[in-house]
């Protein structure tokens, strides 16, 4: 028998993952969970996106790098849009099923922990939410000791053209991404001399802009909905995601903003 929509898509297990655990099921519980789980789906795309990002950046494909931020920078602008849809959902709605999280809690999805490791801000210490030996810990022990995007990026500089100092070179994967004077010379020489690459450069920088938009509007919506109160799980809440505010995946691209 051919396969049709629903046996492609595993609709009828895709719409069983919706479990609310209040009892009678709140109604926006469902809503809360849809949301989270779309997200989920949207990261697992932009980790597969920047994947072979990646790889163009390294083999100096730079339309193949054009087309991934491009498509990157269009998914941020969807999970910003997704804030819209939370935020129809009142605080006193949220609390009607809040303590049926448990300690269940953003900080504990390990998606995007895998992403702020592929995108070089690398912390060891946020994988101590994942137990010693849990496949999740796996996988952000691996990620901790990849290369990051940047260093993809790092390393498309040197193909172009520039050279980079050995402390660049050579740096400590497992290492967050830092400023780099001789990063900011090579990014301000390509946005002169190439203007196919000065588009890849604003694309990056968009993408920033917009995980930060993001990043921005998750805490505005978080304070909305639970004020001062700690996050599920015993999370500092709010105040620790105001800390995460403004800090840029790739810090040269701004740093020479001023000299153009």
């Amino acid at each position: 028998m051919a396969m049709n929509y629903t046996q492609y898509l595993k609709i009828d297990e895709l719409l069983a993952l919706q479990e609310p655990k209040s009892d009678p099921a709140e109604h926006d519980e469902i809503l809360f969970i849809v949301i989270h789980q779309v997200y989920e789906l949207w990261f697992k795309l932009v980790l597969h996106e920047f994947a072979r990002v990646g790889d163009c950046l390294r083999s100096a494909d730079l339309y193949g790098a054009i087309a991934g931020f491009q498509r990157v920078r269009s998914v941020m602008k969807t999970l910003v849009g997704q804030l819209d849809i939370l935020e129809t959902m009142t605080p006193m709605s949220f609390s009607t099923f809040r303590d049926h999280l448990d300690t269940a809690s953003g900080f504990q999805s390990a998606q995007f922990r895998e992403l702020e490791f592929f995108l070089g801000h690398k912390r060891p210490a946020a994988m101590d939410v994942f137990g010693p030996g849990s496949p999740q810990r796996a996988v952000l022990e691996r990620r901790l000791a990849e290369p990051s995007l940047v260093d993809a990026f790092h390393a498309y500089l040197e193909g172009a053209g520039a050279t980079l100092p050995d402390e660049v070179r050579q740096k400590d994967v497992t290492a967050p991404t830092a400023p780099s004077p001789a990063i900011q010379e090579a990014v301000l020489e390509l946005y002169k001399r190439r203007p196919d690459v000065a588009i890849l450069l604003e694309l990056m920088t968009d993408f920033d802009e917009g995980l930060q938009e993001w990043r921005y509007r998750h805490v505005k919506m978080v304070e909305r909905t639970i004020g001062n109160k700690k996050g599920t799980g015993g999370s500092m809440g709010v105040e620790f995601l105001k800390k995460t505010l403004f800090r840029p995946v790739f810090p040269d691209l701004w740093a020479v903003r001023h000299r153009f």
